[in-house]
Order: C-alpha cells, then structure tokens, then sequence
C-alpha cells in the first residue's frame, strides 16, 4: 500500500475509536460503568462493520486480514496511549475482558467478515 493508501486506512480506524470512544463517554455519563462496557462491546463491531462497508466498498486497498488487523492495531494503540496513559494514567483498563478484550476481538472479526463479504 502506498502512504495515501495508508493514510486512509488509518483514518477509517481513527473514525471507529473515536466512535467506540464516543459511546463509551455517553455511556458513562448516563449509566453504569457495567451497563456502558456492555453497550461498547455490543457497538464496536457494529461501529466497524459500518465503517468496514465503507472502507471496502470504496477503498479496499488491502486484503479483509490485513485490514482487520490494522484497525484493530489502530484501536489498541490509541486505547494504551490516549487512554490508558493519558487519561486513566494506569493500565487497569487492560484486564478487562468486557472492557478491551472482547471489543477487540471483535472490532476484528467484524471487518474481517465485513471484507470477506464485500469484496469480489
């Protein structure tokens, strides 16, 4: 891929946390920490379904495996370092399954899934 290519790519993920991020302040702000980590873990692979549909459909520079794992590489480097270092100032985010984990996994397979059935 080239470095516009690239670019893009990463503008995609960067949508996706910032969403994912979005609906966990909302959540925080308007229920529990409990009910808001269930909330984000049933949103972020829809959130990145979409945003794989579109990625796919216009741009789809690379394979659904290689694009699944940079989005989610995006998503966890985002989360350690804005999150994680900036905001919480401590890791503890990260031994939560509900929390990071089971989102993760399935940021990734919901665009992997979303490639394999959009592209050709």
């Amino acid at each position: 891929m080239s470095v516009g290519q690239i670019g893009i790519t990463a503008v995609h993920a960067f949508v996706g946390w910032g969403l994912c991020g979005a609906t966990m302040g909302i959540g925080l702000a308007k229920t529990s920490l409990a009910r808001a980590l269930l909330i984000h873990a049933v949103a972020a692979p829809v959130i990145f379904g979409l945003i794989s549909f579109i990625y796919f459909t216009h741009f789809g520079y690379s394979t659904p495996l290689a694009i699944a794992v940079g989005f989610v590489t995006v998503v966890i480097a985002m989360d350690f370092l804005v999150v994680a270092l900036l905001i919480q100032r401590e890791l503890t985010m990260f031994r939560s399954v509900l929390g990071t984990w089971l989102p993760f996994a399935l940021i990734f397979a919901s665009t992997y899934l979303v490639g394999r059935v959009t592209l050709p």
